[in-house]
């Protein structure tokens, strides 16, 4: 195994390191790519993280796996895990990179191009070549908390059983965002599913231990490692849409992410600061709740539950 031009020996692990550019004082920004390789020939599998770089449950979950030494002793086969794909963001708290380019939507990029394209060009040309599969962990952003769950392209039946393989509460079916990585990777005929859960900025245990035991799940089916975590039950949600706010003032969730819900429940609330009125979200349909909004203050037209059949 080769990558950036250095060579990964069976049995061996290293950390590669790859050069993307150099802030204003020439410090010089890198993404590290922490590679586990078995001595027994097998798949390889990217698990990856801070694609946005305030989605610090994916760095977390990505992070936690190595400390536990998790990828040390492979049966077979190799892991490269990166913590941190978007390095800019990560350090600023922000989804984004300096320039206001999302990475996630700027593949497969090109060594010349802006900062974003320049982070994506790295991964395409340097880590999609060489993987067999994908693991992308990220979380809700702005104010959006997602109950865990695996996004993946419907039309995939390769990622769909990966899906499966992984095993989470909830797999969302989802056409290909164009320019992200699950899309360039299914241009690579590479099997990838993108993993959400929690909220930007916050760490949540729940939708930590859910993603280390996913990783657990796609490593003991391929036979890499000998740890086995129990199945769940997995809900599938085919269609799925955002409930907003009808009007502005203060939201009053009664559901949570993660529940299921009837036709006439009342969802929530929205009054204002004075009393003056109470608005009532209605569900018109049964179905759960995978991802909801947590700001307290709300405008007419916001996004307040993420609803699925």
């Amino acid at each position: 195994m080769i990558i950036n031009k250095t060579y990964i020996k069976k049995g061996e692990c290293k950390t590669i390191k790859l050069d993307v550019s150099k802030l204003a004082s020439g410090t010089v920004i890198s993404i590290q790519a922490q590679v586990f390789r078995s001595k027994n020939d097998g798949p390889t599998i990217l698990i990856a993280g801070g694609v946005h770089g305030d989605e610090i449950n994916g760095v977390e979950i990505v992070r936690r796996a190595v400390a536990s030494k998790l990828f040390n002793q492979l049966n077979r086969g190799a892991v490269i895990a990166i913590p941190v794909i978007n390095i800019y963001g990560f350090i600023n708290f922000s989804r984004d990179l300096p320039d206001g380019k999302d990475v996630n939507r700027s593949f497969p990029g090109r060594k010349t191009g802006s900062l974003a394209s320049r982070v994506a060009n790295v991964i395409t040309k340097q880590i999609l070549p060489i993987i067999d599969y994908g693991l992308d962990f990220h979380t809700g952003g702005n104010s959006i908390y997602n109950y865990p769950q695996i996004r993946v392209f419907k039309d995939d039946k390769n990622s769909l059983n990966l899906a499966n393989i992984f095993n989470p509460p909830l797999i969302v079916e989802t056409g290909l965002i164009s320019k992200s990585l699950r899309k360039e990777a299914y241009k690579h005929n590479v099997p990838m599913v993108v993993f959400e859960g929690g909220e930007s900025l916050r760490l949540d245990e729940f939708s930590i231990n859910e993603g280390i035991n996913g990783i657990k799940k796609v490593l003991h089916h391929f036979k890499m490692i000998e740890d086995q975590v129990q199945t769940q039950e997995v809900h599938i949600i085919k269609q799925h849409k955002w409930i907003r706010a009808s009007v502005s003032g203060i939201f009053l969730p009664k559901i949570k992410s993660g529940e299921y819900f009837k036709k006439g429940e009342i969802l929530g609330i929205i009054t204002n600061p004075y009393n003056q009125f109470k608005k009532k979200i209605i569900a018109k349909q049964n179905g759960y709740v995978f991802g909801h909004d947590n700001k307290p203050v709300i405008n007419q037209g916001k996004a307040l539950f993420h609803i699925g059949f």
